[in-house]
């Protein structure tokens, strides 16, 4: 049996979490084409991330298997002020990635990565925790929904103008 830890990420995890964050984006760049190359983002969208979760309350969390980086999750706390939304509605945690790398899928890491970011969201005051996925990444639903997440809103596209009108 393995043994899979979570902990608060470390300056030390940034090569991981890069790496991290570049797999996480090439496998949506394959669910949807407006998704950019990892590497061209990665930098940049990490240190966000990072900085916002530290801004506003957040974390980011590491699972190690075996002592071995297997993924990560990041997520803080927003304050919105929609005027048709409940109080607990308008303040609320959001989860804002989750990635397991694949040698690690399956095993249940993604719904402990959930489990440490509620935790800490829920010391912050917050009962609601939102998570979004692109329709078409099946597997990162199914993981949320077995982890207890139900959908909240869903948002519709179309792609208009492209056939030079």
């Amino acid at each position: 049996m393995s043994l899979l830890i979570v902990r608060p990420a470390a300056p030390f995890d940034l090569p991981h979490l890069r790496a991290a964050m570049v797999e996480l984006q090439e496998h949506e760049r394959l669910l949807h084409a407006t998704r950019l190359p990892g590497e061209a983002v990665a930098d940049a969208y990490l240190a966000w991330m990072l900085d916002w979760a530290a801004e506003a309350s957040g974390a980011a969390v590491i699972a190690e298997v075996d002592g071995a980086f297997a993924g990560f999750a990041a997520g803080w706390i927003e304050d919105e002020s929609n005027i048709a939304e409940t109080p607990d509605s308008n303040r609320f945690g959001l989860i804002s990635d989750v990635c397991v790398l694949p040698a690690y899928r399956g095993r249940r890491v993604a719904s402990r990565l959930l489990e440490a970011l509620e935790s800490h969201l829920s010391r912050g005051g917050v009962t609601r925790i939102r998570i979004g996925a692109l329709a078409a990444n099946r597997a990162a639903r199914a993981s949320y929904e077995r982890s207890g997440y139900a959908p909240y809103e869903v948002v519709y596209e179309k792609v208009i103008g492209t056939d030079g009108e």
